[in-house]
């Protein structure tokens, strides 16, 4: 198995897919994805194919893009590496990857684990925190014509993966519901380093956000 022809072929995959894709989930997040995972790689014990793969496939066809369906990019992504003669032990491990990486909500039992799998969901958490991720949250915020904040509709922290899935609160709820619990549900010693300097400075922008809607500044 040609390794650095058929990781070169999933990125120009990858991009092809992703062309006129949401911002906050196009080819630069997965690009920004892949190489999170390689520095996180660099401190684990893991299978470097499998993290590759996986990162760069891992949002190939994300679900809230496809009415929820979360079968797309793991078809996707198996038809695509087995085209590529990809062995299926390797193909299986990264549709495991793809299957089981999302939030959804955070309260769900999750039945797969894997040295991989904590790498590349690590990796792509930490694309969702900090300077860029606040870019993204509001980025899709207005994608999907969210309000930027409602003082009258409070953040849900116990919803279930459908709740979550279909939630459309106000855009700075998505910060309580998920990006602020993600410091702390980080795998990998790399990951909760740099997770902990993105999460305080997620801290800082909510201060003066709100300090800003109130006319306090």
């Amino acid at each position: 198995m040609d390794t650095t022809l058929i990781i070169e072929n999933t990125k120009a995959f990858v991009q092809q897919k992703l062309q006129g894709a949401e911002g906050g989930h196009d080819w630069f997040h997965t690009q920004r994805v892949y190489n999170n995972a390689l520095l996180i790689a660099k401190g684990e014990e893991c299978n470097i194919t499998v993290v590759q793969l996986g990162a760069l496939l891992h949002d190939v066809a994300d679900s809230k893009f496809y009415e929820g369906d979360e079968t797309v990019g793991p078809k996707l992504a198996w038809e695509f590496l087995e085209s590529q003669n990809v062995p299926e032990a390797i193909i299986m491990q990264v549709v495991n990857i793809i299957e089981n990486i999302s939030f959804k909500g955070g309260n769900f039992e999750k039945h797969f684990h894997s040295a991989e799998l904590a790498i590349v969901q690590d990796a792509d958490r930490l694309d969702a925190i900090g300077a860029i991720g606040i870019a993204r949250t509001f980025n899709y915020g207005g994608f999907m014509n969210r309000s930027l904040y409602d003082p009258a509709i409070a953040p849900n922290l116990h919803m279930t993966k459908e709740e979550y899935k279909k939630s459309n609160s106000p855009t700075l709820n998505h910060f309580y519901e998920k990006l602020l619990l993600l410091k702390d549900k980080m795998n990998t010693t790399t990951g909760k380093t740099i997770a902990q300097e993105r999460h305080a400075f997620m801290e800082t922008f909510l201060a003066q956000f709100f300090a800003e809607w109130n006319g306090e500044k």
